[in-house]
């Protein structure tokens, strides 16, 4: 059976950025077991950052003693509350934005939290009259990576319903976390369980790119919008600096893109224009330098007497075409 965890979101639509829909900063989520890597970014699960945030503000009550200076510093940072604190010699957050202690941003931060929390509180008093819908859901852990567009087609679920509910998944694929905990609706649970048992269904969508002179890893990483380690999890055993002519290779789709034409579309040069030099650096291969300096490969490894595998020397001068 699936771990199921019920609840119930509005439909209404809050701004969720880049830091999420509390404003949690890189450097304060460690302590509160929410996870930013490639796959996902928690600041955007509305229920694990809505639970941290009421951590947060726990925390802070407990360490300045009452509220105003609890939301003050959810603001500014417990530090800097705590510092005007102590430099004022009050606890009286009213008081410390008089002395203008605060910086501006949290001055008025706090009235303006504490105005739309008393509006709410008081909905028939300000003509407040909407109150979105709510949609029930579930939690349940995949196990594997999945896609949700899968999800969605293979199960009948509403897609945008499930974007909606999952939106800490940057590329709609559920992490490679055993633990990872997916938001459903409840009548879904049954086919979904059902499906990540088959072992014959695609859980997830790919491009199959046959390697071409020219290719490199950074290349098709940055056409198709994957990191290089992301290739290279899905290809045990690929090397950057030995791709091989022929080979094919696995990338996952996380969005629709068009065929890469890359390394295949870089022009051959004639022998005579090879009248530049270029000292081997960390990282360069004849292929990146054959990109770099629009040439076939082949025909730059030729000029320089080297065999087309061949691992360049750091320092080493290789003979190139001159970029105009």
């Amino acid at each position: 059976m699936p771990f199921i965890e019920s609840g119930y979101l509005g439909t209404a639509r809050s701004k969720s950025g880049a830091t999420g829909l509390w404003q949690f900063m890189m450097n304060s989520i460690a302590p509160f077991n929410i996870k930013v890597n490639e796959f996902i970014d928690e600041r955007r699960d509305f229920r694990k950052s809505t639970v941290a945030a009421l951590l947060k503000l726990a925390e802070n009550h407990r360490t300045l003693g009452n509220w105003p200076l609890a939301l003050a510093a959810y603001n500014a940072g417990l530090g800097a509350v705590s510092r005007a604190v102590k430099k004022a010699n009050t606890s009286d957050y009213w008081l410390l934005c008089n002395k203008q202690e605060l910086k501006h941003e949290t001055i008025h931060y706090v009235p303006k939290f504490l105005a739309v929390s008393y509006i709410l509180s008081h909905p028939r008093q300000f003509g407040v009259n909407y109150w979105p819908e709510t949609t029930e859901w579930t939690t349940i852990k995949p196990g594997k990576q999945v896609s949700l567009d899968v999800i969605a087609r293979e199960t009948g679920t509403d897609r945008n319903l499930l974007y909606r509910l999952n939106t800490e998944l940057l590329y709609g694929i559920t992490p490679m976390d055993a633990n990872y905990e997916l938001k459903i609706p409840p009548a879904q649970v049954e086919a979904l369980a059902a499906l990540l048992e088959k072992d014959d269904t695609g859980l997830l969508r790919y491009y199959r790119y046959q390697i071409r002179y020219g290719d490199t890893l950074s290349a098709l990483s940055r056409h198709y919008s994957v990191s290089i380690d992301m290739i290279e999890q899905y290809n045990p055993g690929i090397k950057s600096r030995y791709l091989k002519i022929g080979e094919t290779v696995i990338i996952p789709a996380f969005k629709e893109i068009g065929p890469y034409l890359g390394g295949a579309g870089i022009p051959a040069q004639q022998g005579g224009a090879f009248m530049g030099t270029h000292l081997v650096a960390k990282g360069d291969t004849l292929w990146s330098l054959a990109i770099r300096y629009q040439v076939d490969p082949q025909v730059l490894a030729e000029e320089n007497g080297m065999d087309l595998n061949q691992i360049l020397s750091i320092g080493k001068a290789l003979k190139v075409p001159i970029i105009e």
